[in-house]
């Protein structure tokens, strides 16, 4: 029997490079299986082989994605492989984009099945889990042992052509695609069966599951804007020149919180963004645009607002997960109410 033969995709992390200070290696090759990918060969058992692993830096990837790209699939073309496995990348968001943009590009550019594996509010599987399977994991790499498993089950499956059940059954992330097939219940049977049982309290599992929204009652005006204390908060990455807390330029696992005392004026030798989801020449030339000091000082001095808040609070938004996001957001309004905060003007890019 010949074994088909898998590529596997992992960061500089779980490729045994380095943690987040080689984040920025460019895209390199190795035979055989490193790191999960050994986890992954046992999985496969004799059905597939790991015939190379592809490593690429989290951070040269998010910003240069189109370059990076080319050159991971061109690595990928040399061992003309059968399938292809990326990740899991469980809740790491650089990671799990670049899983779902490599595992996307392959399934289009070389007609060979893809698979890879993210934590539900990783925001790659937001993105990707359209056009891929991406197995459905834990938050972080505790979870690998039940990934890798089901990785390897699935991506078997689509490489030796055989029917998938539901996602349920076969543990990847809901597609959003719908197909028609025959039950032998009709429709109106099954809903008056769920219907009696959700009023008697029974288990029941809806056909059409509902998305979920997060519903944010407003706050009361302001009572009297000409005294409150207005603070500014900002996912459009604008920070003192050089990037002092390391935000990442995607999929941010910080904030970082900076003083304005003194500070008038935001100019392009002082601030900066981080943000790489858009670009930065305007932001860079004068970061008001992001995070409007200037404004706000002017209002501050004609009396339209008591004070600008001494202290002023920044991530980047792009590709942030919602998870990430709510803790932030959790954090600094902590902290704004601690310092007697009023109001707050959040603003993006």
């Amino acid at each position: 029997m010949t074994k088909l033969k898998v590529v596997h995709y992992l960061n500089q992390f779980f490729g045994q490079i380095g943690g987040e200070d080689h984040a920025n290696i460019t895209p390199l090759k190795k035979t055989g299986p490193i790191g999960p990918g050994l986890a992954l060969k046992s999985a496969l058992a004799d059905q597939a082989e790991v015939v190379g692993t592809i490593i690429c830096g989290d951070s040269y990837f998010a910003e240069n994605m189109d370059t990076a790209l080319k050159e991971i699939i061109t690595f990928i073309k040399e061992y003309n492989p059968d399938l292809f496995i990326s990740g899991p990348a469980f809740n790491a968001g650089r990671y799990g984009t670049a899983c779902g943009a490599v595992a996307a590009a392959v399934e289009k550019e070389l007609g060979i099945p893809a698979v890879t594996g993210m934590y539900i509010e990783n925001p790659g599987a937001d993105l990707y889990k359209k056009f891929i399977y991406i197995i459905s994991t834990a938050n972080s790499a505790i979870g690998m042992k039940a990934a890798i498993p089901k990785m390897a089950k699935l991506a078997l499956k689509l490489a030796n052509k055989e029917p998938l059940s539901t996602p349920e059954a076969e543990g990847y992330i809901t597609r959003g695609i719908r197909k028609n097939f025959f039950t032998s219940e009709t429709g109106a049977k099954r809903a008056v069966n769920m219907l009696v049982n959700k009023i008697t309290g029974q288990p029941f599992t809806s056909e059409l599951i509902m998305p979920t929204f997060d519903r944010v009652p407003p706050n009361p005006p302001v009572k009297d804007i000409r005294k409150a204390t207005i603070a500014l908060v900002t996912s459009g990455g604008i920070v003192p020149t050089g990037n002092p807390s390391h935000i990442e330029s995607s999929s941010a696992s910080k904030f970082g919180k900076y003083s304005l005392v003194g500070i008038v004026n935001l100019t392009p030798t002082t601030f900066q963004t981080a943000h790489g989801g858009y670009d930065p020449t305007y932001a860079n030339q004068d970061a008001d645009r992001v995070l409007p000091v200037d404004v706000l000082r002017e209002m501050e001095r004609l009396g339209a607002i008591g004070k600008l808040h001494d202290y002023y609070y920044a991530t980047v938004g792009n590709g942030t997960s919602v998870a990430n996001a709510a803790l932030f957001g959790k954090v600094i309004a902590g902290e704004l109410r601690n310092d007697g905060v009023d109001a707050v003007i959040l603003t993006s890019t």
